[in-house]
């Protein structure tokens, strides 16, 4: 019997969904990132009078012009000039991801990816026989990365740096000087900038910092409404560049990946995008109290050190367990109660460090941070 691709067999199964799928109905659970928000009413109607109206056929690959079209000029203030053209809708963020690596990375080829990293970044360049280099975004320097770091990982095979602001799993953001600061290393190298920004409308103190509106042909933005909208169960998303010629390529590629996004779907969204703008807002409001609580707790509890941070719902404390790793911590945390990601999960420099994601009520949080202390307290000998 024959056996199976290399490409197949080298990518594991995430250190994220191992956690959950171990995990009780009677746990709380701060595993996956995923707004426990119902999609806005508004969209969910949308949807079921398109499917009622006859939306339920391909669509071009691209996606909805008129969609595409409101995408586009989202992003006007910050790049005039979009136009549908400039956007491909995906199935998902992920979908996008493999879309946009299969456009630029020949085998060979390396790609620049942050760590603590989203579990899929690394395997998907690898798909295209790539290889991913990571550079780390250190508590120390509140996640985000140095260009010293930068420099010495940048080669000729080097084609791209992927950025993750506000990032998953940490909650880091950027300010303008910082952002232009990683423009301009990747201006210096000719590389290409790919910027996943699906948590951009989840941002608490400050305004987002987008990469998008640089003047830089290089840039390529990955979208979703997933975070934003609470339709993670949708999946859909969109790539956005102001280089036409990049999206032609990626366009053409999509076809053959996913060859188009939902039809009904994309009415919906329309819809949520025109009538329900403030959706996000509204949840963003909650996540920032939530964010307050559970950062509270974890920085009161003895051994923890947690930024708080200003985007997403995640928060990455440092947890000092003498002699134990962050995936032994998060087993004991698991048998106490308490579902949480090991920091290890999300690559080398994540050891020593935990992921909750907030994204359950306030009452939760306080039960789930009295477990969490009561654990932690045992295993430090408290």
């Amino acid at each position: 019997m024959r056996g199976f691709s290399k490409r197949a067999e080298n990518i594991q199964p995430t250190g994220v969904r191992k956690m959950f799928d171990m995990a009780g109905d009677d746990v709380i659970s701060f595993g996956l990132g995923e707004p426990d928000f119902q999609p806005p009413q508004v969209a969910i109607d949308a949807m079921y009078k398109a499917m009622n109206d006859g939306h339920n056929k391909y669509t071009t690959t691209a996606g909805l012009p008129e969609l595409r079209n409101r995408i586009a000029e989202t992003w006007k203030s910050l790049c005039p000039g979009l136009d549908e053209s400039n956007v491909c809708m995906t199935m998902s963020g992920t979908n996008a991801l493999l879309n946009i690596f299969a456009t630029l990375v020949n085998p060979g080829d390396n790609v620049l990816l942050p760590e603590p990293y989203f579990p899929l970044y690394g395997p998907d360049v690898g798909l295209w026989g790539g290889e991913p280099k990571f550079y780390e975004c250190l508590f120390e320097n509140e996640f985000v990365p140095t260009i010293e770091h930068l420099e010495s990982l940048v080669d000729d095979k080097t084609v791209a740096i992927l950025f993750n602001f506000p990032s998953n799993p940490t909650g880091a953001t950027i300010t303008t000087e910082q952002r232009d600061a990683l423009l301009e290393f990747a201006q210096r190298h000719d590389i290409w900038i790919i910027t996943d920004e699906v948590y951009d409308r989840i941002v608490f103190d400050n305004e987002h910092v987008s990469f998008v509106g640089c003047d830089d042909q290089r840039v390529i933005l990955i979208n979703s409404f997933s975070k934003t909208y609470a339709m993670t169960g949708w999946r859909i998303g969109y790539i956005l560049s102001a280089n036409k010629d990049a999206m032609a390529q990626m366009i053409k590629v999509q076809y053959y990946i996913t060859a188009c996004s939902n039809d009904a779907m994309q009415y919906a969204v329309l819809t949520a995008i025109n009538e329900a703008d403030d959706y996000p807002d509204t949840m963003c409001a909650e996540f920032k109290a939530r964010r307050d609580l559970i950062c509270s707790r974890l920085n009161a509890m003895p051994g923890v050190e947690c930024h708080v941070p200003e985007g997403a719902f995640y928060v990455f404390p440092r947890v000092d367990v003498p002699g134990m790793t962050s995936q032994e911590v998060a087993m004991e945390l698991l048998r106490g109660g308490v579902l949480c990601s090991p920091g290890s999960a999300f690559g080398p420099s994540g050891e020593g460090h935990l992921r909750f994601a907030y994204t359950i009520s306030r009452d939760d949080i306080s039960l789930g941070m009295d477990k969490t202390e009561q654990v932690l307290k045992r295993l430090r000998g408290d």
